[in-house]
């Protein structure tokens, strides 16, 4: 007989004879409340953002010092620039003259790459958070100064053209296509690189970051492909075993000379040096390399020009004509633009497979290219454009080869074949093609710019926020307006859990309905602007934005307690970053400003207080009242038993014995070991805490009395409270729900004669108190006990709190223009903001419901 079941045990129950889960315990209290309590635990009480991460970090609050208070004028938009410009040739100078007086090479020691990468420290290649071990990360071979890679190096060759832009390792061709925009007009990639001395190997570069240009200066090493020669393993051997005569000058010649060696970008000429040098310096502005892979054209046009960049998706566009005849044919003189496609393409899950991804008649999704002229000719409306890798180009009619070309066309067009990245496109098919265009607008001399920066707290039901920026225009011009937040670019790993999306809509002052409102943006998320023309007045700027956030990614507290372990030099440089940026919205109030606050404070103290104090003087109220009806009822008892006792007197006195019955109405007292204990521990607590004698005290002295001079009635039933009251005041415990009564009278009759004894009590123990009084509308303390599973100590424990910092500039004709930020002025009420027109909300909201307007009974 088998009998190995036996010893497997009892079959497991069915599923349907399980213990059922344990059931949750339902609040006693309306489901509004719970909600209520819900967003209270959600949104932290404490809102704030980290200003600054390096400790006494002095340079940071010299920034912001330095920011302007109250009403901010205009200045010329060319400004900043000429400011960094100067600036940063004076650092060049000074700095080459400190070589030649030792006799060398410039060594940046902020960017130093050649020992970083053979330290193994890789902190210009990589960004804070990254994993160094990262297989598909940044891996070049070695570093060489700029002499020992060209024979004959220069750095420009003809000058900076399109036509010299060729993308290397990293994913940067967004900053490769602005690149290749700006090259169409050789002065604006003059403007970013200012100073040099080749020689000596220091070059200056100025970029534009968060509304003014800042210089970058980094000496002339660069990252190879290919390791030394000595540093080889592989290649050495294989060269050895070649036998030449000088198989490491050979190999030199071979991996490391001229452009085709370098790992990151470089130009398509040889000997030329801009691109591959001006690529490391806007990688050091950023931190690391790492740093600027993935991104947007029109956000690098923005660093390298200081224009303001609208995002367009072609789909949107009213009239193709016009944006013809407006804006793309002065492509290189009012804007610049960029172009790309595929933006959804991944929505499907199928864009994963490269043949099938890549399949667009030669042009590339999810890549930057850049517009670089329009023409008209013949009324066909042609395009060229530039890929930056600098091959791969469309196939399709007007590409090279293709019939449209003849010699007219070529020699009308000037254009040659090549497999270089370059080529035409009809208008018809650029619309077709590519789905969104990067429109940059550029500024001249005649521009004033004004801004503003400053921080605010986002809820997380979004809407549009109380503080607000005042425009006051003097006369009528053209007038762009950018809402921008802090380039997280700068400071990747410490820009925390939150993501911020900016919009804002123009309001005149006395009007009710808006102008215009910012043009959303899809895909890039630093800012939204308007442009449009306006009349002299005053205008609002109302700003919402909204947040999203992320539990995964780590907040800068996390950051720092993590990497100045570890990582000191980088923690230093992105910390440095992060508080230079973050300087700027420290908000510095003017002294009006600050007096109206401190104003706001002490009334809405007094006016909290006031409320708090009247709550919790009803609920001492309702349990004083408690209190002297138990009492008065006691007091009643107690005068019977006292005619009890005087009637058994009296008896015994005229010799008549007591009647049985007499016994049982009073028992013999009953032991303390047996009497009901009702918060024992509650009167000591009340007692030291107010220095007055509570009920259960006078209860515990007549009990005492009542046992060495007579028996006691028979003790009311106890009912123990059915759930557990924390105390709401410091050093006081709670009164129980339901009192004991006392049984002494006489010295307590004054503590309940009359409402003016209950006042002149409740007075002395409010007097000096900030009272926290109970939300709850029995008086009882709402919060869970502790044998109670609050749900939503999840939010309590890490709640709500964001915070976005942004800022405001405006570009106009007008050099009078000023800007101030306005702060809500009443802070007790919420003023109503109109909903926009296209809001689902706005009919039901302003909806108004049919009635005769008066109370009824």
């Amino acid at each position: 007989m088998d009998l190995d079941h036996l010893d497997q045990g009892p079959p497991p129950p069915p599923a349907s004879a399980q213990e059922p889960p344990p059931m949750k315990k339902v609040k006693k209290q309306f489901p509004q409340e719970t909600i209520d309590q819900f967003w209270d635990k959600f949104v932290t009480k404490f809102p704030g953002k980290v200003e600054t991460i390096l400790p006494s970090n002095i340079y940071a609050k010299s920034r912001a010092a330095k920011t302007p208070k109250g009403v901010v004028h205009g200045q010329a938009a060319t400004k900043s620039y000429d400011e960094a410009k100067a600036e940063c040739v004076e650092a060049v100078n000074k700095l080459s003259k400190e070589c030649r007086r030792v006799n060398m090479k410039y060594r940046d020691p902020h960017f130093d790459i050649d020992f970083d990468l053979k330290w193994n420290k890789r902190d210009c290649l990589d960004g804070l958070t990254v994993d160094p071990w990262d297989e598909k990360g940044l891996a070049p071979k070695s570093v060489k100064r700029v002499p020992d890679i060209f024979e004959k190096p220069v750095f420009y060759d003809n000058g900076a053209t399109a036509s010299d832009v060729r993308q290397g390792a990293n994913g940067d061709c967004w900053l490769m296509s602005a690149l290749c925009a700006l090259g169409s007009e050789k002065h604006l990639i003059d403007k970013i690189c200012v100073a040099m001395d080749e020689k000596v190997g220091i070059y200056g570069f100025v970029f534009h970051r968060d509304g003014s240009w800042k210089p970058t200066v980094i000496d002339d090493k660069l990252y190879l492909r290919h390791a030394d020669y000595a540093e080889s393993v592989e290649e050495k051997s294989t060269w050895d075993q070649l036998n030449r005569a000088d198989a490491e000058e050979e190999y030199r010649k071979t991996y490391q000379t001229g452009s085709r060696a370098l790992y990151f970008a470089q130009c398509s000429t040889e000997n030329e040096t801009w691109l591959p040098l001006l690529e490391k310096a806007y990688a050091k502005a950023h931190g690391d390399y790492k740093a600027i892979d993935g991104g947007f054209t029109g956000e690098a046009l923005e660093d390298l020009t200081g224009g303001v960049t609208t995002e367009l998706f072609t789909t949107d566009i009213l009239d193709l004509d016009q944006f013809w005849k407006d804006e793309l044919i002065n492509v290189n003189k009012d804007f610049l633009f960029g172009c790309c496609t595929g933006t959804f393409d991944k929505w499907l899950g199928g864009g994963d497979k490269t043949g099938e991804y890549s399949e667009r008649k030669g042009v590339v999704p999810m890549h930057a290219y850049s517009i670089m002229e329009a023409r008209e000719v013949k009324d066909l409306r042609l395009v060229r454009i530039r890929n930056p890798w600098g091959v791969k180009e469309w196939t399709g009619a007007w590409s090279d080869g293709s019939e449209q070309w003849t010699s007219e066309w070529m020699d009308l067009l000037g254009h040659k074949f090549g497999n270089d990245g370059m080529f035409w496109i009809s208008y018809e098919d650029l619309i077709r093609k590519y789905q969104a265009f990067d429109r940059t607008r550029l500024f001249g001399p005649e521009w004033s710019v004004t801004q503003q920066w400053t921080s605010l707290d986002v809820p997380w039901s979004a809407d549009y926020n109380d503080t607000k920026f005042s425009i006051k225009l003097t006369k009528s011009s053209h007038v762009v307006i950018v809402l921008s937040q802090l380039d997280e670019r700068y400071f990747y790993g410490l820009e925390g859990q939150y993501e911020f999306r900016l919009h804002f809509r123009l309001e005149k002052d006395g009007e009710h309905d808006y102008i215009v409102r910012s043009h959303g943006n899809y895909l890039m998320k630093r800012s939204v602007s308007a442009d449009l023309e306006l009349e002299a007045g005053t205008y609002s700027v109302l700003m919402k934005v909204t947040a999203k956030r992320s539990p995964d990614r780590a907040t800068p507290e996390e950051v720092v307690r993590e990497y100045s372990k570890r990582s000191q030099d980088k923690l230093l440089m992105i910390g440095m970053a992060y508080d230079l940026a973050h300087a700027k919205a420290q908000i510095n109030e003017t002294e009006q400003e600050k007096e109206l606050r401190e104003q706001r404070e002490k009334k809405r103290e007094a006016t909290e207080h006031k409320k708090l104090r009247e709550k919790y003087r009803a609920l001492k109220y309702r349990r004083w009242l408690r209190a002297k009806k138990a009492h008065e009822r006691e007091k009643r008892h107690a005068q019977a038993r006292e005619e009890r006792r005087r009637k058994k007197a009296d008896e015994r006195k005229a010799g008549n014995p007591p009647d049985d019955t007499t016994k049982d109405r009073n028992p013999l007292p009953v032991p303390d070991s047996q009497m009901p204990l009702v918060n024992s521990d509650m009167p000591k607590a009340e007692e030291q805490a107010t220095g007055r004698v509570g009920p259960a005290s006078r209860r515990q002295q007549a009990q005492a009395n009542r046992r060495q001079n007579q028996p006691l009635p028979p003790t009311p039933p106890h009912h123990p409270p059915t759930h557990r009251a924390r105390p709401r005041l410091p050093h006081r415990a709670p009164f129980n729900r339901t009192p004991s009564p006392s049984t002494a009278a006489g010295p307590l009759d004054d503590d309940y004669s009359s409402d003016a004894s209950f006042n002149s009590s409740i007075d002395t123990d409010l007097d000096g108190l900030y009272i926290s009084a109970p939300s709850d509308r029995n008086g009882e303390d709402p919060r869970p006990a502790d044998d109670e599973v609050d749900a939503d100590a999840e939010f309590e424990n890490d709640p709500w709190n964001a915070v976005c910092v942004v800022g405001l500039r405006v570009y106009s004709k007008d050099p009078e223009l000023s800007v101030l930020i306005v702060r809500p002025k009443n802070e007790d009420g919420e003023e109503e903001t109109p909903l926009d027109v296209d809001d689902p909300s706005k009919g039901a909201c302003e909806e108004e419901v049919p009635g005769t307007g008066e109370e009824g009974e």
